[in-house]
């Protein structure tokens, strides 16, 4: 059947149809298949049995047993075809399926037959014993199709050869021939490497060959035969004979193949039915006979769990379809972008799966069928994918099988096999082959391939073989980065190899397999049971082979790695003192392979006896050094172990080390199955100790793994290379003697080690002898050794031996020089490849020029040398301004700038050399590999040239010393030249840099066109490299400088070419030099930072690692962006002057940039410890200051105890001592004037970020291994930071490349200033500032609209209050409760902010502290507003309420009046006339006013009581000031409008000349505070005014305090103001008050007074009268009246107060509302306006008065908003809607009340409206007055013409002028908006820029930018010209300045806050920073000076150039709003 299985054969050898073993069996099946229909679904689906339409129909059945039931008629509905396939389906679903069994067990009888099938006979004897196999095979063949095999003639069915011949089946199972060369879409058999069957179904039977090559063995050839000949079949034939169908049919059915162990029948029943042939069969698969060979792999078992690799990738897609299901709804989205990435899936289908809207486990079943239906090798790509995206989790889709296998491989088996002995025709094939060498070797070749596969296959490689590893591949951080890694099965050992050994960890090699916890065999000790049985004596160490020996992995590993990993894999090897391998055993290539390239990044140092005395080293490549070659191989087999022998002997006594792989190491026990062949090399180098050093010279020792007879090439070539050639015999016979006999012509000497044998020794004796002349032995060349030999003396006589060779003039060769041999006897090198040979040539191009590094570089990288060091000083002077001396700090800048474009124009003059041409040719145009090979290739040459020359010049500087003596100079020289002997690729892309650089900066000069640009692709190459594991220069350390557009660049291009995904954590390490750093970050993350000497390194290098798809998430970062770093306190540095500050600026870099910060200390060094400490709490308080806490490690190194940590608590405690010591230290030179500690600046945890690491050598080099205790160390401190990134990025997002490169940029920019702190400017800091000012000004601004609209209601309340009212109001309570409420609601919202997880909010923290100051003052300052406003309220209405009675007496009267007159007309016998009526009414009210007794309320004169308080204040102020108040006269004599600035309001006495200066300076500044308080004062006049109450004196002593509070400012007495300025200021200001307060007084007595009142409520009675005379229906006059003459005035009240509310709401929330949003958008908008208009009175009234500017821009553009963008009405018309809404409301709600009169229904109505509405009582009494309509009737008159009134309101407004109509708004909203983008107010002190802190209480003042001194009318006190320095420069210059704060005494610059504390004034960001203020006043400079009557200023040549352009990016600069 379709795959072979026995069921299947079973029920087709009975002649049933596979439809009707599905009747059979339907019954039973649907009982078990309904357990899990899904699953059952999903397998027949994936078998394509049926259509997708099918398969839709079926899963919406939702009863299992309907479905399987339905599932099966389906099926039997198709053709024979799908029913085999079904059983097909049903077999393999066994392996996931639990419960079910082969199909055979559910088969019934068919209930309409009562008998059983006679043709079932062969079936029923076939379980119960055994027989004749042929009937079983004939039956087998009566339903078996012909196949091409069956037509042919008897003769090749029965065994006849046929050469070459091209089989196919359609059906069945295919023979295989020796060569076939066929194809096959599905089958089940084991494939051999040459050999692939084609059969579109079936199962392929093995031919012997490659059975035996597939893990039988030479039994199962032999087997093969025997059971031809018992048949009889054909001729036995020294050729593999071509197999017939019946002998496939036979091997199927009986052979013990792999299949059959987990087949349908039972293990017994098997047992029982095979021939004695098949039992050999089976009981070979369980163990190996002795003497097997070590190439055979294992036979399946306990060993060998990897069974399902010869499964094809849909097999395990359909198997593990349950498995891969749930661990798909992990990430299914990940998966579909990867398939999507691979096109293994197409757009189309990709966008319906994504699209979907269904269960997730629908659409991942969906989805793995349309794999499935692509074929396998969609499947193939889709688990490599799978892979891919969930690395390590696919090997559990082999966990089932391989869980089977153990269950059901053969213990019982084995147990119940009689002994059976072989028969005499195995025995004469085994000898027969034995005695077939020639044939051994022409099989060996395909069995080690073979073999390889294997291998492959259980390591889980196999994908590998072609897909190399790469380095990218190991580094990349993924889980197994995270936890402890045990191999628990074999495919984990190769992993387990690659990490330990990147991690230098020296248990690399071991291969043990960790099968359960060390829990778990406690508790199998536990458990077992007391006594001891006879298994102990059969339980070896061998028994069990559930592991490989490590050399195999290694062999495995490195042929499936490319050449640069294994060039990695080496080196980290050769610093474990592991030997490497030299020659690679022939495994996928014909030849073994020269692992040249492999070796050559390795460079030892060592020290020769003959350079002890001047204690002079060498350094050298391993490829390139020659030294004596001692070889050691094995003749037969050996009893004692060669390669421990070998580790002893290149061990010192005490310190012993397993160089070599040996049997007594864990897992070098187990047979080798692929590492035979290889040959291992190891070195000795000495130390210069003559009594320790066991070898005077450096000495390289070989080893081959296996017989020399078997591996004669490799044999060949140890002879041709080594100076001796040592033999490990146990014996010499004929045979032995003939091999060796051969190598007669050799020169090497021969050593043999022999282990004497009894018996034997005589024959040995005597072809020794023979052998003699041959090889020129003596006795000296024979040592022996047997178990009585004393292993320590036998080490020693080997070694000195050796030693003997030694001295003997032994051959040297390199090993680089055994290539040469290695080609002539056909081995292959590594390095013969096209792309290594390419890339050599290209290198060499390069190199050849190369003879002195120093004159190279200065001669041929010409941009790096003097001219960017040049350029670099020049960068920071323009920072630091040191040598300005007496020039202008601008014009100093703009000299520096010339500069600076010079040095680049140098630079840009120069030529490309030919060796960086070529360079730029080779790093663009090669192919990515070849590119890797030249990059490398250029380290490796480079390197080398390097080496050379500074060994000569140390040796020229030993010699110097000695001859010259203390010369300084010449040694000075030599010194310079040794520190700039280092070259490397480094210094060609610093190269490339600067002419990118030069480029660039003469593209912004203009110089050179865009279009004309060549070096724009670079940064695009240099990101490429990043991207494979590069290291890039981030600080140049030769210059101490950053090339900072370069770096930009390359990190853009990197960002686009990640496609923005590029989060990352940054990690840095810091030191002292040497430390081992960078030894450090290598074995932390397998890293290639250079480490060997004379290449310590310069400044800092970044690299880049990828984190895992499934690790983005928990680490919250796409990569680990590590900077290793130069060392500090480096002794080359030390002589420099700044060698200090250097260090500082480089650790305040570093650690600016990273999120956790390595320190990496020695512990040997007390003082460099304390120096490297001082220099990292300087860098992290720095970092403090400006909002950013990175994490810090201190790693002391070489602390070798275990109780380091625990003995070290109380250095640790001191080391927090010396900490918070040195924090203060650090503070005072930083002018951090406030108390700290080093808790206080970082998160430091005493126990855990201190780490204690042992040394990294376990002895003394260079042959000592790497320490395990240092490996293991690194890895918990790796392991903690991962923990810890995991943790972190819950709380902070990492950065991204644009925000790294902003750190970079606004680090860099500070480190070059002096003072880091005040120069630290970030745009992402400024960035996050302004969202929060936005954030808070949006909570401010909701804050103050909630208490503007409470004020309304409590105002409107108070004038509704009845006087009882008015005295139990606790309005006091409501108002605090409101405003806490506010605050609180401010104060919550900002806290949630810092929590929300924003950008950057870290950064910011420190602000924190003053939004929350800000919220309290707010709430303070609308407390008092709200206080004063209440209070005003109720003064009013206590006011009004004494005219109130009057006015209700009068109305009393009145209304009396009215009735009798009403009589009296009516008693009257006429009916008057309109006229008349209106006469008699005339009357009746003049005699009526003439009665009431007049009161008139006292008219005041205003100006006398202001008078009598102005003298009050003035009282105590001398008599001058009370004759002058007497002269002044009255009040009402002076305005506002006429007071000028006179020279007696100035009071000083100076020399003439600074009298003149400062007269005209402090006039303007006396007059612009005169203007400003007047200003104010008019305001709080005009805000009295418009409350429309009366006069009150407070009013007058408010006043006064206001002028007060301002005079006494600080800043005003610096004025020196004289009092004479004071009074008349007072009387100028009280004045204007008086006017206006008369008035206003005046108006309030008109308004009130009674008469008045009632005169207006004369129309009202007489309509009253006339109507009730003329009985006319007066209800709908009455509501009318109320709607005029109450509700209208009340609800333009209403609207009037509400609109300001609104359109401050309208403008905030508008289009234009970002320019509102924060004052810097606010001062960035008004700017940007300016330059736009580009109108000088403009600017001067901004720079002038920048208040006065901001309301008028304020007012203006409301205006112009409403006029032209926005229609005011709208607001009008939503504000009245809405109070009408509540006015129809309370008509209903006073309707409700069940009221029987007007009257009471009006109160009612208004009590609801009270707080709403203020309602004239006057015209509410006129309208209740004989008002006897019914309420309900009356309330609908008034809602009927409410519309009405709504159109009369809205038309008068919209008559009302806008500006007339805002102008008298009681909330002004300019007002409001001035508030919101003004701030505090406060000027810079120099330049007069305003502040733009957000908040209203805030710490420091501060600007975006500062504006050259002059605008503010600064101008020099000689010449009398404008001054153009800004005080963004002075600050960090040399300059001084003087003023009345400095007594006028010259003060410098740099210490400005000794006098404004308060004032934060940065430097510039950047050049052009401030270039918009340069160019506002190159452009007005004339005009600047004629307006401040000065001269104009000599501006610098450079400010001529700057454009409008250039300005408005500055601006956009500045402000970042690019």
């Amino acid at each position: 059947m379709g795959n072979g299985s026995s069921c299947d054969l079973e029920a087709t050898a009975a002649n049933e149809k596979p439809s009707e073993i599905i009747q059979k069996a339907r019954r039973k099946l649907t009982d078990v298949l309904q357990t899990d229909p899904e699953a059952v679904l999903s397998a027949v689906d994936a078998h394509l049995l049926i259509t997708q339409r099918e398969y839709f129909t079926l899963s919406q059945i939702n009863d299992p047993q309907k479905l399987i039931v339905t599932l099966i008629e389906t099926v039997l509905e198709k053709g024979e075809l799908a029913h085999e396939q079904f059983l097909d389906c049903m077999e393999n679903l066994r392996h996931t399926f639990p419960g079910l069994e082969p199909i055979s067990e559910y088969l019934e009888d068919d209930p309409n037959n009562g008998t059983e099938n006679p043709e079932a006979a062969v079936f029923s004897e076939k379980k119960n014993g055994p027989e004749d196999p042929e009937l079983v095979v004939q039956s087998v063949k009566k339903n078996l199709p012909e196949s091409p095999e069956a037509t042919e003639p008897s003769e090749k069915r029965n065994g006849a050869e046929s050469p070459e011949p091209n089989t196919s089946s359609e059906k069945g199972n295919g023979a295989e021939s020796p060569e076939p060369n066929t194809s096959s879409e599905k089958g089940k058999g084991a494939e051999s490497p040459e050999v692939t069957t084609s059969s579109e179904k079936g199962n392929r039977a093995e031919s012997p060959e490659a059975t035996a090559s597939s893990g039988k063995g030479k039994e199962s050839e032999i087997l093969e035969a025997s059971a031809t000949s018992e048949k009889g079949k054909g001729a036995k034939s020294p050729e593999v004979p071509l197999t017939s169908e019946k002998e496939n049919s036979e091997e199927q059915l009986f052979l013990q193949a792999e299949n059959e162990l987990i087949g349908p029948w039972s293990q017994r029943n098997t047992l029982e039915s095979a021939p004695a042939g098949d039992l050999l069969a089976a009981r070979t698969i369980e163990k190996e006979p002795e003497g097997a060979t070590p190439s055979r792999t294992p036979a399946k078992g306990t060993c060998d769990l990897e069974k399902s690799a010869d499964e094809k990738p849909s097999e395990i897609i359909r198997n593990k379809r349950k498995m891969l299901i749930e661990i798909l709804q992990k990430d299914l989205e990940l998966i579909l972008d990867e398939l999507l990435s691979q096109s293994i899936v197409t757009e189309e289908e990709y966008n319906i799966l994504d699209k979907t809207e269904e269960d997730p486990k629908k659409k991942i079943r969906k989805l793995l069928i349309l794999i499935q239906k692509k074929g396998e090798s969609a499947c193939k790509q889709f688990l490599e994918c799978f892979e891919i995206v969930f690395p390590g989790i696919d090997q559990d889709l082999y966990l089932s099988y391989e869980e089977k296998a153990d269950i059901l491989q053969a213990p019982e088996l084995v147990q119940t096999m009689p002994q059976l002995p072989k028969d005499s025709l195995i025995q004469e094939q085994e000898v027969a082959i034995q005695q077939d060498p020639e044939q051994k070797q022409k099989d060996l070749p395909k069995e080690r391939r073979k073999a390889f596969r294997e291998v492959l296959s259980k390591l889980k490689l196999q994908k590998n073989e072609s897909r190399k590893l790469r380095m990218n591949d190991v580094l990349e951080i993924n889980s197994g980065s995270l936890k402890d890694w045990t191999p628990r099965k074999l495919r984990d050992l190769p992993w387990h190899f690659l990490r330990k050994v990147m991690a230098l960890n020296v248990t690399a090699r071991s291969t043990s397999l960790r099968c359960g916890t060390p829990h778990d065999q406690r508790t199998r000790v536990d458990e077992e049971e007391q006594g001891i049985n006879e298994q102990i004596f059969f339980v070896s160490d061998t028994d069990t082979k559930v592991s490989m020996n490590p050399l195999d992995v290694l062999c495995a590993v490195l042929l499936c790695s490319d050449s640069f990993l294994q060039q990695e894999i080496l080196s980290k090897m050769s610093m474990c003192q592991f030997a490497l391998p030299l020659l690679l055993p022939a495994l996928d290539t014909p030849k073994c392979t020269l692992m040249l390239w492999a070796m050559r990044d390795i460079v030892r140092k060592w020290r020769p006896h003959s350079l002890a005395e001047s204690r002079g080293f060498r350094e050298e490549s391993l490829v390139l050094t020659s030294m004596p070659t001692i070889s050691f191989v094995r003749l037969g087999s050996c009893s004692f172990s060669k390669s421990k022998l070998l580790s002893e002997v290149l061990s010192p006594s005490q310190q012993y080390h397993d160089f070599f792989i040996h049997r007594d190491m864990e897992s070098g026990n187990l047979p080798r199955e692929i590492a035979d062949g290889l040959v291992e090399i190891s070195w000795f180098f000495p130390g210069g100790r003559k009594n320790l050093d066991l070898f005077p010279e450096p000495l390289a020792v070989t080893n081959l793994r296996g017989d020399i007879e078997s591996h004669w090439l490799q044999f060949s070539f140890l002879t041709e290379v080594s100076s001796a050639v040592f033999i490990f015999a146990e014996n010499i016979t004929e045979r032995e003697y003939t091999l060796l006999s051969s190598l007669k012509e050799s020169t090497t000497k021969y050593y043999f080690i022999l282990n004497r044998q009894a018996g034997k020794s005589s024959e040995t004796l005597a072809f020794l002898n023979k052998l003699a002349p041959v090889l020129k032995l003596k006795n000296s060349h024979m040592l022996m050794k047997d178990s009585s030999t004393n292993k320590a003396k036998f080490v020693e006589k080997l070694q000195s031996t050796i030693q003997s060779i030694m001295n003997s003039s032994p051959k040297m060769i390199g090993i680089e020089d055994m290539a040469v041999t290695a080609r002539e006897l056909g081995i292959q090198i590594d390095e013969d490849r096209v792309e290594w040979q390419t890339a050599s040539n290209c290198v060499k191009e390069i190199t050849t020029e190369i003879k002195d590094v120093a004159y190279y570089k200065q001669e041929m990288l010409r941009l790096q040398g003097d001219l960017w060091k040049s350029l670099a000083k020049v960068e920071k002077e323009m920072c630091r301004m040191r040598r300005q001396g007496d020039i202008p700090a601008e014009k100093y800048k703009s000299q520096l700038k010339d500069k600076m474009l010079e040095l680049r124009k140098q630079q840009n003059k120069c030529d490309l050399t030919d060796g960086l041409t070529k360079f730029i040719n080779a790093i663009q145009h090669l192919l990515l590999v070849e590119k890797h090979y030249f990059l490398k290739w250029m380290k490796f040459q480079l390197d080398y040239i390097a080496r050379g020359n500074l060994s000569k010049l140390r040796a020229e500087y030993k010699e110097k010393c000695k001859s010259l003596g203390d010369d300084p100079k010449q040694l000075a020289e030599l010194d310079k030249l040794i520190s700039s002997t280092s070259l490397g690729v480094e210094h060609f892309m610093r190269e490339l840099g600067q002419f990118y650089e030069a480029e660039c900066s003469m593209v912004k000069e203009g110089k050179i066109l865009k279009s004309g640009r060549q070096f724009t692709h670079l940064p695009g190459i240099a990101a490429d490299l990043m991207l494979e594991g590069f290291p890039i220069e981030l600080i140049d350390g030769d210059a101490s400088n950053i090339p900072l557009q370069w770096v930009t660049d390359v990190l853009t291009q990197l960002h686009v070419k990640l496609r923005g995904r590029s989060k990352m954590l940054v990690l840095t390490v810091l030191g002292v030099q040497s430390t081992g750093k960078s030894t450090l970050l290598n074995t932390m993350f397998g890293l290639q930072f250079a480490v060997s000497s004379g290449r310590c390194t310069r400044g800092a290098f970044m690299l880049l690692i990828q984190v895992t798809e499934t690790l983005k998430k928990d680490l919250g970062c796409d990569f680990i962006l590590v900077i290793d770093t130069e060392g500090l306190k480096a002794p080359e540095l030390a002589k420099l002057e700044d060698s200090y500050q250097h260090d500082n600026e480089l650790a305040t870099l570093v650690i600016g940039l990273s999120d956790i910060t390595i320190v990496n200390m020695a512990m040997e060094n007390a003082t460099e410890m304390k120096d490297i400490l001082q220099i990292v709490v300087h860098a992290f308080l720095r970092m403090e200051k400006i909002g950013h806490k990175p994490n810090c490690q201190f790693v002391h190194q070489n602390v070798s105890d275990v109780s380091a940590h625990e003995q070290n608590m109380r250095d640790r405690k001191h080391l927090l001592e010396q900490l918070n010591e040195m924090i203060k230290a650090a503070a005072k030179m930083e002018k951090v004037n406030k108390e700290i500690r080093f808790s206080d600046i970082m998160e430091y945890d005493l126990e855990k970020h201190n780490w204690y690491i042992p040394g990294l050598w376990h002895g003394v080099p260079p042959m000592a291994p790497v320490n395990m205790g240092y490996s293991e160390k690194v890895y918990e401190l790796k392991k903690y930071l991962f923990e810890f990134i995991k943790n972190r990025s819950l709380k902070r997002t990492p950065k991204d490349i644009p925000q790294f490169i902003e750190w970079v940029k606004s680090l860099w920019n500070a480190v070059k200033h002096e003072n880091f702190i005040f120069s630290f400017r970030n745009s992402l800091i400024a960035e996050a500032y302004n969202q929060l000012s936005v954030k808070y000004s949006e909570w401010e601004w909701h804050f103050r609209k909630e208490m503007h609209l409470w004020i309304t209601e409590k105002e409107t309340a108070i004038h509704n209050f009845s006087p009882d009212e008015l005295e139990a109001d606790k309005s006091q309570y409501e108002m605090q409760q409101k405003l806490l409420c506010g605050e609180q609601r401010i104060l919550e919202l900002l806290k949630q902010y810092f929590e929300s997880g924003a950008a950057n909010l870290n950064l910011i923290e420190k602000y924190r502290e003053d939004f929350i100051r800000s919220a309290k003052s707010l709430k303070n300052e609308l407390e008092s507003y709200s206080f004063k406003k209440c209070k005003e309220a109720i003064h009013i209405k206590k006011g009004q309420h004494k005219i109130a009675n009057i006015q209700a007496e009068y109305m009393k009267v009145i209304e009396g009046k009215v009735d009798m007159l009403l009589e009296q007309c009516r008693r009257k016998e006429s009916k008057l006339e309109n006229k008349e009526l209106e006469m008699e009414f005339e009357k009746m009210w003049k005699e009526t006013f003439s009665e009431l007794s007049p009161i008139c309320l006292q008219k005041r004169e205003i100006h006398e009581d202001i008078e009598f308080h102005l003298r009050k204040d003035l009282e105590n102020r001398g008599s001058s000031v009370n004759q002058k108040i007497q002269e002044a006269g009255s009040l009402m004599n002076y305005r506002i409008n006429s007071f000028t600035m006179r020279n007696e309001y100035l009071d000083f006495s100076f020399t003439s000349a600074v009298k003149h200066w400062f007269t005209k300076k402090q006039s303007h500044k006396t007059e612009k505070l005169a203007e400003s308080l007047m200003d104010q004062c008019n305001s709080y006049i005009e805000e009295r005014v418009c409350s429309k109450a009366d006069y009150d004196e407070t009013y007058c002593r408010e006043l006064l305090h206001l002028i007060n509070e301002k005079l006494q400012q600080e800043e005003v007495k610096k004025l020196q103001t004289s009092v004479c300025f004071e009074v008349d200021l007072k009387l100028h200001i009280l004045g204007e008050a008086a006017h206006a307060f008369q008035k206003m007084h005046e108006d309030f007595l008109k308004e009130n007074d009674p008469q008045q009142r009632l005169e207006k409520l004369k129309p009202q009675y007489f309509s009253i009268f006339k109507d009730h005379y003329l009985e006319k229906d007066a209800r709908q006059n009455r509501a009318r009246d109320l709607c005029d003459q109450c509700l209208k005035p009340a609800l333009m009240d209403y609207v009037s107060k509400r609109l300001g509310l609104e359109i401050v709401e309208d403008i905030l929330t508008g289009g234009q509302s970002i320019e509102y949003a924060s004052r810097s958008f606010f001062q960035f908008t008004v700017q940007k306006k300016l330059l736009e208009d580009g109108n000088f009175d403009n600017y001067v009234k901004y720079i002038i008065n920048y208040e006065k500017f901001v309301k008028a821009w304020i007012w203006r553009h409301i205006l112009d908003y409403y006029r032209e963008d926005a229609d005011l009405e709208d607001l009008e018309e939503e504000i009245l809607s809405t109070i009408i809404k509540k006015v129809r409301d309370a008509l209903e709600k006073a309707k409700d009340e069940s009221v029987k009169t007007v009257s009471a229904f009006l109160n009612n109505f208004c009590k609801v409206l009270q707080k709403d509405l203020i309602i004239s009582k006057d015209s509410l009494l006129g309208i209740q007055f004989k008002n006897t309509a019914d309420p309900d009737q009356f309330s609908t008159f008034i809602q009927t013409f409410l519309p009405d009134l709504q159109q009369q309101i809205l038309a008068e407004l919209k008559d009302l002028e806008i500006k007339s109509k805002l102008s008298s708004l009681p909330l002004k909203p300019q007002d409001e908006i001035f508030k919101r983008v003004f701030g505090c107010g406060k000027q810079c002190p120099f330049c007069k820029v305003p502040c733009e802190a957000g908040g209203g209480n805030h710490k420091e003042h501060f600007a975006s930018v500062h504006r050259p001194q002059g605008l503010g009318r600064y101008q020099n006190l000689v010449t009398e010209k404008l001054t153009y320095s800004l005080c963004s420069s002075d600050v960090v210059s040399n300059t001084t300045f003087r003023n009345s704060d400095t007594d006028w005494k010259d003060h410098p610059y740099k210490e400005y806050r000794q006098y404004y504390p308060h004032w934060r004034i940065q430097p510039d960001p950047s050049i052009t920073a401030s270039d918009y203020w340069k160019f506002v006043f190159k452009e007005f400079n004339q005009q600047f000076a004629k307006e401040y009557g000065a001269k104009p200023a000599d501006l610098p040549a450079d400010w001529q150039k700057i454009s409008k352009e250039q300005a408005l990016e500055s601006l956009k600069e500045a402000f970042t709003m690019k």
